[in-house]
């Protein structure tokens, strides 16, 4: 008996409605806040223009050894003081960055909230950021970057970074550093990047019953004492596409797989054509249904696995393909996977390829953006972009509403199959004949 399974068609986008944003400003800085009644958890978040851009060049990974070195105590109270304080309240202190800012946040139930802000507060203001703490931490994260660099992948994201964007600059290095950059940091390092980028001000955002909430004695607690105007944010980066396509071969002698990054540079997060490229991104490449995932997984069975997508920053975009594939199939896999962005930007995309696109993509906004701590995020996307408020409250509808005709415009805009840089991580002595014969473009070797 043949068992025949017919792909199930999209259901019905779930209605979704985003809270009502609250601005103001307070103590010397400034407050966002999204209004959740009836909510008992609320969450806190300092929005800190130190992001990962602001990073010297060199000196990659700063931001990443100070974000655990935060938790090692303050001025006021040693590390075990300060954990047992913040543990009393039943929260943790959640530090993080991207390429544009640097985020701090407690989450706590409504009552605990005031208390939780002061923590956070004293952590990021006033960190101790004892030397041997420093230098401990540095060489944990450095540790940790080795351990995850032998593995396949870092080297061929960080080659095809390099590529886009240029190896010279911070935007074509990667966003945590490497094993190098990270041990080479000290002390001074991580206590200039806290004086420069950690004593401003930043955005406080909230997520909570507001009704329970005094946002300006929160803002008194976080601003009081900080100082420093804002920092230039700097426009988007034009970055010239590669006149031709290349293919840059990393070798892992004895590897029995490949591992494939695939990209080119694209459009800024601000962009007025996010919403049809993130649709074009999803045909393409973003979603289990994916035009390469049913070719090169379903079909070729190359793969366990293949994503495409569009990806951005404040001030600067890419579009991506990833996979790891058999060695043998590393050349048919890479043909595949270029044809299918070929086709894609030249014939666009069908009706029922985008109701499922458009579908899951506002279905997700409905599942996603329903606790504290999503609604503060996404409210940092607000900040962060310059977005209006009413942005998350129209995202669906700009989603269900994107025609065949906007989102096939998107993909021909900005698909660029001819300016891709393919980045192979595998066997070379295997597979660089064959990759040379596919035709693709000129195979170069890349010198660590």
């Amino acid at each position: 008996m043949t068992l025949i399974a017919a792909r199930p068609g999209p259901g019905a986008a779930r209605p979704y409605r985003f809270p009502q944003v609250v601005r103001r400003s307070a103590a010397g800085g400034q407050v966002v806040a999204a209004h959740l009644p009836g909510q008992n958890l609320a969450v806190a978040l300092l929005l800190l223009d130190g992001g990962a851009g602001r990073e010297p060049v060199g000196k990659e990974g700063l931001g990443g050894v100070l974000a655990k070195a935060l938790e090692e105590g303050t001025a006021q109270r040693d590390a075990t003081a300060y954990a047992l304080a913040i543990e009393a309240l039943g929260t943790e202190l959640v530090a993080g960055l991207d390429w544009d800012s640097f985020q701090v946040s407690v989450q706590v139930p409504v009552d605990r909230l005031s208390a939780a802000v002061e923590l956070l507060t004293e952590a990021v203001r006033t960190p101790k950021l004892d030397p041997a703490d420093v230098r401990r931490v540095r060489d944990d994260e450095a540790t940790a970057l080795r351990m995850d660099w032998a593995t396949p992948g870092p080297r061929a994201d960080a080659v095809l970074r390099a590529d886009l964007f240029g190896a010279d600059n911070r935007w074509g290095r990667p966003l945590y550093g490497d094993p190098e950059s990270v041990a080479a940091l000290d002390v001074d390092d991580v206590t200039v990047f806290h004086s420069e980028w950690f004593i401003r001000p930043g955005t406080l955002i909230v997520a909570g019953d507001l009704d329970r909430i005094d946002l300006d004695a929160l803002a008194a607690t976080v601003f009081t004492g900080a100082g420093g105007a804002a920092a230039d944010k700097g426009g988007p980066i034009e970055v010239a596409l590669p006149e031709r396509r290349r293919i840059i071969l990393v070798d892992r002698p004895g590897s029995v797989q490949s591992t494939l990054r695939l990209g080119h540079p694209s459009p800024h997060r601000a962009h007025p054509d996010h919403v049809p490229m993130t649709l074009a991104g999803t045909v393409l490449g973003g979603a289990f249904t994916s035009r390469l995932n049913h070719l090169i997984r379903e079909v070729r069975g190359y793969t366990y696995g293949i994503r495409g997508d569009f990806a951005s920053s404040r001030r600067f975009g890419r579009f991506a393909i990833s996979s790891g594939v058999q060695t043998a199939v590393t050349a048919p896999a890479l043909v595949e996977a270029v044809g299918e962005v070929s086709r894609t930007r030249l014939t666009g995309v069908t009706e029922d390829e985008l109701a499922v696109a458009r579908s899951w993509r506002a279905g997700q906004l409905s599942v996603e953006l329903q606790s504290p701590r999503a609604i503060a995020a996404a409210l940092t996307t607000l900040v962060v972009h310059d977005l209006p408020d009413d942005y998350h409250a129209r995202l669906r509808e700009a989603l269900l509403a994107a025609t065949v005709e906007e989102v096939s415009a998107a993909a021909a805009a900005h698909l660029h199959p001819e300016s891709l840089t393919l980045v192979v991580e595998g066997d070379s002595a295997v597979i660089r004949d064959e990759l040379v014969a596919a035709g693709l473009g000129e195979v170069v070797d890349h010198t660590s």
